[in-house]
């Protein structure tokens, strides 16, 4: 059920048992939304986790689960809980409303619906999500980069870490360290430091190939990625092709003792984990790995497969030609 027009909207989802009432709000909304229907909580559920909703119109009185179950359900899963719900029935006493709020419902429009508050009161709460989104993602995002920032990439691989876990399938890690960076800001000056940060974060940030993919700025000169569902091979082509386009920017740094331009340093791990596995200590095996490839000539990686302990060395790029 989708409204006309070729723009991308904001997608609705009406949730109600009478196809009838679906059909009456869709008629409400269809000119400005995109709109999906469900006649009832389970299949509301499964359209709210498989699609990217923006706000939700649920009824409360549905046979097997009621709206409020569906909302606090909505509001249980990391998925679905940025959600607005605006609860639309036929129940209007205090208690009810009141119910709707505690189940983590934004507002409360009862039947018979007034089609001009309708299509305020949804105006006014996606404008709301926007505002929000805005702020949440600014504060996800490294001001000086443009990257994430390391709050997004603790909550990627906490929630990546978790996902591994359920679905028993590899999650691969990495530290980054940009090679003798203080030397590069004490030669160069701290706004060409900026510029190089900047540009190495762009390369760097071209190995996420996937939307699950997350690159990150940890701090200072140092960066992490994550690679959901990948392998030994695809993590160790990912780091090696990083490694590369920092080499490809052919960044002059006559303060370097490993080279004449900018390189990176980089500790790795693949893995499946398991149930006694922790995120923090699978990190600090990814640091002790980068911190031995800087100690032994920088400009390469170190990479463990932890499934059986197989220790490779990611190889060093050549020297551009245009700084050698």
């Amino acid at each position: 059920m989708r409204g006309s027009g070729d723009r991308e909207r904001h997608r609705l989802l009406i949730v109600d048992d009478q196809p009838g009432n679906v059909q009456l709000l869709a008629g409400v909304l269809s000119d400005d939304f995109e709109l999906h229907g469900a006649t009832n909580g389970l299949r509301a559920l499964e359209l709210a986790g498989s699609e990217r909703i923006d706000l939700v119109l649920l009824d409360v009185m549905m046979p097997g689960m009621d709206g409020f179950e569906v909302c606090r359900r909505l509001k249980a899963d990391e998925r679905t809980r940025a959600i607005p719900v605006i609860f639309v029935t036929s129940l209007g006493e205090v208690h009810d409303e009141t119910a709707g709020f505690a189940a983590g419902g934004v507002d409360y429009i009862t039947k018979p619906i007034s089609p001009p508050v309708v299509r305020a009161r949804v105006r006014t709460h996606i404008a709301l999500k926007e505002a929000r989104d805005r702020l949440e993602e600014l504060a996800l995002v490294d001001g000086l980069t443009g990257v994430a920032n390391r709050r997004r990439f603790e909550a990627c691989l906490a929630s990546e870490w978790r996902r591994a876990q359920r679905g028993r399938h590899w999650l691969s890690l990495a530290l980054l360290d940009i090679d003798h960076f203080k030397g590069f800001n004490d030669r160069y000056g701290h706004a060409q430091g900026d510029d190089c940060l900047r540009a190495v974060a762009q390369a760097l940030a071209t190995v996420c190939r996937r939307p699950a993919d997350l690159f990150a700025r940890y701090g200072g000169e140092e960066f992490a990625l994550v690679l959901p569902e990948t392998g030994v091979e695809g993590a160790q082509a990912a780091f090696l092709n990083g490694l590369a386009r920092v080499a490809e920017l052919g960044i002059v740094h006559a303060a370097s003792s490993c080279a004449s331009h900018v390189t990176v340093s980089l500790g790795a791990v693949s893995l499946v984990p398991g149930e006694d596995d922790d995120a923090k200590s699978c990190l600090e095996k990814v640091d002790r790995l980068l911190y031995e490839a800087k100690a032994n000539g920088r400009r390469h990686g170190l990479h463990v497969d932890l499934a059986t302990g197989t220790r490779s060395r990611i190889a060093r790029p050549e020297v551009p030609s245009e700084v050698a």
